[in-house]
């Protein structure tokens, strides 16, 4: 590897603005990765952000982190060097804040390749969400709070790609550029109106949840195609099998499954039983070249031997665990609007959302559980302590009034 220079600065993104003239550095030797961890290990707040190749690549692997620390963005290149070791101490330290910016996958992508499971964290994305913000995307907050535009070129890049452009390096770079000084006016308002301790109890949750979430975990990939559970037993055998086909592609091609052919034509095709590449081709949305190619042949071959299989054979639509006999009786459906009504009318008074305040499928655990005092209450998983302080007292009357025995 060979020593990079440092990045000439950016253009401004808005004439006189602090931040808009920061120079970045692209990390891609040991050497420049021992200095940005020596310039982390020295601070107690940074902006990090990450970008990943899922929208072009078969693999969603984490290709770039960006690091704001004070007044210097640093650009690492995980293809070039391990940053896990470099950057583990600071960022799983709990007294360092690390800023993000709708940080759930980020998370994930940052446990998964890296090994680093973050502490820390103030999500800039939740604090504009309990603030009730209209726009919650980062263009959108950086628009309104800071007066910054940002460009919207490189949303859809492939940052798999080597090299990378000065004009994706300079995109990578705006993402935490101006995230320190967006936290500080998000975390004043929390603090105006007393919804800081709400921003830290969905930040922590959000940490815990990426540590027990687990990115491998088999699913029956026709879950996952609308329409699915209505087909027959030998029509999902048959999805089944395409779909691990067009994996197989992806996988082969190095490209996003949905960009080697999407999910209606896929469907569409084990629906009308093709007989032949010209027929498949015909499917309105399949690619005419893979139709006509080895690759659209093989998925024909597979298609026939699912159509040839005994009924015995056939596995159909999986059946989703953990729901129950069914829809829940009248009486719990009932005690969920009556919830819903208390959960959009306290929303509403705080100037939320609806879905950034209690959730439906919260609510429903509530009515099945029926918790009558605040100790059962707090057992509810999913309701946060700060759901408690707001609307304890008046979810705990619709239930109680729906059990007036207990």
């Amino acid at each position: 590897m060979h020593p990079l220079p440092e990045a000439p600065g950016p253009k401004p993104d808005l004439p006189g603005h602090p931040l808009t003239r920061m120079p970045y550095t692209l990390v891609r030797t040991d050497t420049q990765l021992e200095a940005l961890a020596r310039r982390m290990a020295g601070t107690q707040r940074l902006a990090l952000d990450c970008e990943a190749a899922g929208f072009h690549r078969y693999s969603d692997a984490l290709c770039l982190v960006q690091v704001t620390v004070e007044d210097e963005t640093f650009l690492v290149d995980p293809f070039e060097v391990d940053a896990g070791p470099a950057m583990r101490g600071p960022l799983e330290d709990p007294d360092v804040e690390v800023v993000m910016h709708g940080a759930d996958f980020d998370l994930r992508l940052l446990q998964r390749d890296v090994g680093i499971t973050l502490r820390g964290l103030f999500d800039t994305q939740v604090a504009a969400l309990l603030l009730g913000a209209p726009g919650l995307g980062l263009a959108a907050l950086l628009e309104s709070r800071l007066g910054v535009t940002l460009s919207k070129k490189y949303q859809r890049a492939d940052w798999a790609t080597r090299p990378l452009t000065d004009g994706m390096l300079e995109y990578a770079a705006s993402d935490t550029r101006h995230l320190l000084e967006l936290a500080d006016l998000l975390s004043a308002d929390l603090d105006d109106r007393g919804r800081s301790h709400w921003a830290e109890e969905e930040c922590r949750a959000m940490e815990d949840a990426s540590e027990r979430r687990s990115p491998d975990g088999e699913v029956d990939p026709v879950t996952r195609v609308k329409g699915a559970a209505k087909l027959t037993p030998r029509q999902v055998a048959a999805l089944r099998v395409a779909l691990e086909w067009r994996d197989g592609v992806a996988r082969e091609r190095d490209r996003a499954v949905f960009r080697v052919v999407g999910d209606p034509p896929l469907l569409e095709a084990v629906l009308l039983h093709p007989r032949d590449a010209r027929e498949l081709s015909e499917v309105k949305g399949f690619p005419g070249g893979l139709a006509r190619g080895g690759e659209g042949q093989d998925l024909l071959t597979r298609l026939r031997k699912v159509a040839d299989l005994p009924e015995e054979e056939l596995v159909g639509f999986p059946r989703i665990r953990n729901r129950g006999p069914g829809r829940p009786p009248p009486e719990v459906e009932e005690l969920v609007d009556r919830l819903k009504g208390v959960r959009n009318a306290c929303a509403e008074e705080l100037g939320l959302q609806r879905g950034a305040f209690i959730s439906n499928s919260v609510l429903q655990t509530m009515a099945l559980r029926h918790p009558v005092t605040p100790e059962d209450l707090a057992d509810v998983e999913g309701l946060r302590r700060w759901h408690r302080e707001v609307a304890a007292d008046r979810l705990l009357t619709v239930l109680r009034d729906a059990h007036p025995g207990s």
